[in-house]
């Protein structure tokens, strides 16, 4: 008798147990198709908004850097730099590129766009230097941007390189200003594939107001390029390099509205920042970690530092803009500006569920710490060792190579 009347109780609990599973997962599907339709409506809304926005009128200083990269000079980016002058205007405009020791004929690639803004009327400078990699290796040791490595070589550094080249695009700047002329917004330009209409939707990047506005960069498509320069809003590395790409809950939420998103620090193709730091009585410059820091077997990117060393960073912010997207190569740029929505539902979904799995299951501080206890270390020898960008830092050693850089 007790067997017959307990055989209902577990089949009741049986059944209980089904009904809960089934109100789970019935729930979880009205979730997850919810939030794919919140997501996929705010793109489509946001892709109008984007089409139909009027353009402001600014002055605008273009600086690049180029290195080695005729081909997409030749494919793309020259004739990009010209439509953007024509339409920004070339009393609007002002561009400045250093060729900084290029093997292939970037400087002939150059030469013929010089020759094309010459005919549009846009002012320039354009500085081909013959100083090559190698040329900067056999020098001998100056005072800073060396490094002595692990095998007792006295080597190169690569970010001290690239920030010297970087300020140099920045000299006509400061020449111009001595003439009186000044501008609004300096655009800086990688060597990528874009459109004057995503110049135009950069430069207004939270209707304008920001310490910095960066493009997102792609040579692989779904997976970002930039990893060296981006930071999210608390500081820390994307936890993956797909959508939506971050850890810190404002940037992933942000990015999910594909609103404007707050980062700590960006690059990622091209940057839009006010030119009023660079020119103050203490400039804003590009820049390395100090050696004696990087001895420690630590580096940080420029593009990451000048964030951190920004005065209008706290007050007005720096954001990536995910609906300006460049590609390194056509088919990048065209895959990630197709047509129709850049996301589909499986991407989404997809993209959701990994950003869980991974915050979940991963944390950034044993890196972090690694590099925190080293700075601490190097700051603990002298009162003036200092490094306002430590969220930049991360546990490496970069020198210069003949054809690029290396890891050491």
């Amino acid at each position: 008798m007790p067997k017959i009347t307990s055989y209902p109780r577990t089949l009741r609990r049986v059944l209980v147990r089904h009904r809960i599973i089934r109100y789970f997962l019935v729930a979880f599907i009205a979730w997850n198709l919810i939030e794919l339709h919140l997501i996929l409506r705010r793109i489509s809304e946001i892709d109008i908004i984007y089409r139909e926005r009027p353009r402001r009128q600014e002055r605008i200083y273009i600086a690049g850097v180029n290195w080695n990269n005729e081909i997409i000079l030749r494919s793309h980016w020259s004739q990009a730099v010209r439509d953007l002058a024509w339409k920004l205007g070339p009393e609007n405009v002002y561009i400045s590129i250093y060729e900084s020791g290029s093997y292939d004929n970037t400087k002939g690639a150059l030469i013929d766009l010089d020759a094309d803004l010459e005919r549009l009327g846009v002012p320039r400078t354009i500085v081909l230097s013959h100083v090559t990699h190698e040329n900067e290796m056999n020098a001998p040791p100056g005072d800073e941007g060396w490094i002595v490595t692990p095998q007792g070589k006295t080597e190169v550094r690569r970010i001290p390189f690239l920030s010297r080249a970087r300020n140099l695009s920045l000299e006509p700047l400061y020449e111009l200003a001595k003439q009186g002329i000044t501008f609004d917004k300096i655009l800086f330009l990688n060597d990528v594939v874009f459109t004057p209409n995503d110049i135009f939707e950069l430069l207004d990047t939270n209707d304008g107001d920001y310490a910095a506005a960066c493009s997102m960069d792609f040579s692989k498509p779904p997976h970002y390029y930039d990893t060296f320069a981006l930071r999210d809003a608390s500081g820390h590395e994307a936890v993956m390099s797909t959508w939506p790409f971050f850890r810190d809950s404002v940037s992933r939420h942000a990015m999910k509205s594909m609103s404007p998103v707050p980062v700590k620090s960006c690059w990622n193709g091209m940057v839009a920042m006010p030119a009023a730091p660079f020119m103050s009585e203490t400039p804003l410059r590009f820049r390395g970690i100090p050696d004696s820091l990087a001895a420690s077997h630590l580096e940080g990117s420029e593009c990451c530092l000048i964030h951190a060393d920004n005065p209008l960073t706290p007050q007005h912010g720096v954001y990536v803009n995910p609906l300006v997207r460049v590609g390194y190569s056509g088919p990048a740029y065209v895959a990630v500006n197709p047509i129709i929505n850049w996301l589909s539902p499986r991407t989404i979904l997809q993209g959701l569920w990994t950003n869980r799995l991974r915050r979940w299951s991963s944390s950034p501080w044993l890196k972090e710490k690694i590099v925190s206890n080293r700075v601490a270390q190097w700051a603990g020898l002298s009162d003036e060792n200092r490094e306002p960008g430590q969220f930049c830092i991360i546990n490496e050693m970069q020198i210069l190579h003949p054809w690029g850089w290396g890891h050491v």
